[in-house]
């Protein structure tokens, strides 16, 4: 996966937002041996794939195989890398072939995944069903962002660099795959030549 080398630091940030720098997490390899996840960032922070309100990662699909169900679990699947998938989700044909264009699905419902043509990388949201609601946008260019109090924001830099100048504290610049997470009230502009991720849990 490019630009994300091994495990998960983290560098504090001022004005409520902290940088999760790609080169800083751990990959974790999937039971049926198709693929390997790394965590992004996690809410309650350090919790497992039973207990998590939501969770963001990035999972490399080298091989066809079912991905794993999530009782209780909504999810948003994006391609970030590769010429993407053929998934049968509940029985259903679901092509995930353009990259950077969010796609929602249940995580409890069977889905098996056929690779196009050689492995990809998905950025994953996934969180819990009527308890943390997210919702998922990729972006490019110049942009805004205002996050109200009870509100967190999660920025992630997909293709390309990312550039952060909060409201309060020094600019952030973001190498591919870092990502942002910001609890409100958070107020930024964030800007990118590439693509970039934007995830707000309500």
């Amino acid at each position: 996966m490019s630009g994300a080398p091994g495990g998960a630091g983290e560098v504090g940030g001022a004005g409520g937002f902290r940088v999760l720098r790609a080169a800083g997490r751990t990959a974790t390899a999937w039971k049926n041996g198709g693929g390997v996840t790394r965590e992004i960032a996690a809410r309650p922070e350090g919790a497992g794939t039973g207990d998590f309100a939501w969770r963001v990662s990035l999972a490399e699909v080298a091989a066809d195989g079912p991905f794993s169900a999530f009782p209780g679990v909504d999810r948003t699947l994006t391609l970030a890398e590769g010429a993407g998938m053929d998934l049968t989700v509940a029985g259903a044909h679901r092509l995930v072939d353009e990259r950077f264009a969010p796609q929602d699905f249940a995580g409890d419902e069977p889905t098996d995944c056929r690779l196009l043509d050689g492995p990809v990388v998905n950025f994953n949201v996934m969180y819990r069903r009527g308890a943390a609601p997210a919702e998922t946008a990729v972006v490019r260019g110049r942009l805004t962002l205002d996050a109200p109090p009870g509100e967190t924001l999660l920025i992630v830099a997909l293709e390309g660099p990312a550039r952060l100048e909060p409201a309060e504290g020094p600019p952030v610049t973001l190498d591919p795959y870092d990502a942002v997470l910001a609890e409100g009230p958070f107020t930024a502009l964030v800007w990118t030549s590439g693509r970039a991720a934007l995830v707000r849990f309500r």
